[in-house]
């Protein structure tokens, strides 16, 4: 939660303050297609910090790794509640805004595969998603919480708001940092990992590695994680969208739309990670895809109505119910597909490939976005698209939601060879 309020806090900033003090001189659409692109930067250093990260998490451990992206993240938050406008300053203040969004984006690289690399292999066996689901519970309470942290502030008169009053939430993060860092300490390494470990079972390059030895599970990954697309258009994009000039509704509405919306999704998401456990990765996993592609036309809709209950339940279905499906499913199952050695290195490669499309799918949105009542939806196709992708790709995966921890990441081996088990008879 604590590091991922870092990174979202940034994505409601670009959505509601940053075109107006980076890019004061690109006036209305292009100062706010500047500002949603410099959230996409983030996702560009994503790959490169799930690589060096993950390489890292695979051969020195999970929690080394973990301390590390926690501070990286925290310091570079800090700083850009820091940084000079464009008036003060001028074309040196969107050039160091896009250093720190990068650096951003490393640490994320390695963060979420780090932390349900680490759940999975501390799980019960039967548990596995309602465990590692929890990561992703946190990474939607830190939108909450960075939500709310603009809620407070975008009550002030725009004159302080656009001055000191955003700087606000990020300077917050130097206690967030304070406390995340104390907590991780206290963590403990997987028995499984540690085991590997001393024995010397470790890969020495484990991103070739698993290239190398699983290129289609790293690929499936990358297009699976093609599902985050409907997470950036709902969180920065729809912000966007609702609080301009097209629909006119308040700063203040939106956010609160945002935090009913993932609020609910925290009571939803262990119930269908739960499923899950009980039924399977896949059926949860595409029928969540594919509910987010039907539901978003419904959200986008209900937002160029500007009709507020409409939004708000539109808002539950799309997220609360079938993006929770989602989040409650793949930190289990992409990490499944690869066994201990490499299970860093593949989930952190192939989600951070597959989330770069998702870094700029607000600016793809924003630029796409037709005129008249019906321009939002070049943005819902581009949306089930993605889920679509999603939903197909995970459907070529193995379901592996009863295989052993030790035999994850193995190759099935074909029916021929299998040794047949003697029957038991009375």
């Amino acid at each position: 939660m604590l590091e991922y309020y870092d990174f979202y806090v940034y994505g409601s900033a670009a959505a509601l303050i940053f075109n107006d003090v980076f890019f004061t001189r690109a006036h209305g659409a292009i100062g706010t297609l500047a500002s949603l692109a410099t959230f996409g930067v983030g996702y560009v250093a994503r790959p490169v910090g799930g690589m060096v990260l993950g390489h890292f998490g695979d051969r020195v451990g999970r929690k080394k790794v973990m301390l590390f992206t926690l501070v990286l993240m925290g310091v570079s938050t800090f700083l850009i509640g820091c940084l000079p406008s464009y008036d003060s300053i001028g074309i040196l203040a969107p050039v160091l805004l896009v250093l720190l969004r990068l650096a951003q984006g490393f640490s994320a690289g390695g963060e979420q595969a780090g932390a349900n690399s680490l759940t999975l292999e501390h799980a019960p066996p039967n548990r596995r998603a309602f465990y590692t689901s929890w990561t992703l519970t946190g990474t939607q309470a830190g939108f909450i919480l960075a939500s709310l942290m603009f809620l407070a502030v975008s009550t002030l008169p725009d004159r302080q708001l656009f001055t000191w009053g955003w700087r606000i939430p990020f300077w917050a993060s130097a206690v967030v940092v304070v406390v995340a860092y104390w907590v991780r300490r206290r963590l403990e390494e997987p028995q499984e990992f540690t085991e590997r470990k001393e024995h010397d079972r470790t890969a020495r390059l484990p991103g070739v590695a698993v290239l190398r030895s699983q290129p289609w599970d790293v690929l499936r990954v990358a297009l699976c994680q093609f599902n985050s697309v409907g997470g950036s258009i709902f969180s920065v994009f729809a912000l966007a969208y609702a609080t301009g000039d097209t629909v006119g509704l308040s700063r203040t509405t939106m956010l609160w739309v945002a935090i009913f919306a993932n609020a609910c999704a925290l009571v939803m998401q262990p119930f269908l990670a739960l499923l899950s456990d009980r039924v399977g990765r896949k059926p949860v996993f595409i029928g969540g895809a594919l509910g987010f592609a039907v539901t978003m036309f419904l959200y986008l809709h209900a937002l160029s109505t500007a009709n507020v209950p409409y939004i708000f339940c539109a808002a539950f279905l799309v997220t609360s119910c079938f993006f929770s499906a989602l989040n409650a499913t793949w930190p289990s199952m992409y990490g499944e597909w690869f066994s201990t050695p490499v299970r860093y290195s593949g989930t952190a490669i192939g989600t951070q490939v597959g989330v770069g499309f998702a870094g700029f799918a607000p600016t793809i949105a924003y630029a796409i976005l037709g005129d008249g009542p019906g321009g939002w939806v070049p943005v819902a196709l581009l949306v089930a698209f993605a889920m679509i992708v999603a939903a197909a790709s995970c459907a070529t995966g193995r379901e592996t939601f009863r295989t052993p921890m030790p035999e994850l990441g193995k190759p099935l081996e074909p029916a021929a060879e299998r040794t047949p088990q003697p029957s038991v008879t009375g």
